[in-house]
């Protein structure tokens, strides 16, 4: 299948997508914090600037998309029909990334959590995987 959009609105499509403050991790930070943890958006300074990090705890919390960060099993980590090599190397990079990112915050002495896309797209989900993380954050023997 051709792509519809001309390169320059494929483009100006893309960088559209939000990276911060997207409804996951909205969902996210709102069940977190009724469920009493507190946190620190978007961790500069830290490998990979984690969505959420709970200082207190050594712990940082990463919402990944399933589409980009190929969340295994999911029905919304498909990948596209057109250009397929770029997005494969593209998907490759992006795993290599979230890896290494990982093992350099686990050398720092935090421990990472990931919640994932399709774990908060529906306020039932959402739910459900906050009390799982918040469980794990507070517990410090992972």
């Amino acid at each position: 299948m051709t792509d519809f959009l001309s390169p320059n609105e494929r483009s100006q499509r893309m960088s559209s997508i939000k990276s911060k403050d997207t409804k996951p991790e909205l969902a996210l930070r709102k069940v977190l914090h009724r469920l009493g943890l507190r946190y620190r958006l978007d961790g500069a300074g830290l490998p990979g600037k984690p969505d959420l990090v709970f200082p207190r705890h050594r712990a940082v919390v990463f919402v990944h998309g399933c589409f980009w960060h190929r969340h295994a099993g999911c029905k919304i980590a498909t990948t596209p029909k057109s250009n397929t090599s770029f997005w494969v190397e593209k998907f490759k990079k992006n795993m290599e990334r979230d890896a290494r990112v990982s093992v350099e915050l686990e050398e720092f002495g935090w421990r990472v959590f990931v919640a994932w896309e399709c774990e908060l797209n529906s306020i039932k989900k959402a739910e459900l995987t906050g009390e799982r993380l918040a469980k794990m954050i507070r517990n410090s023997n992972r």
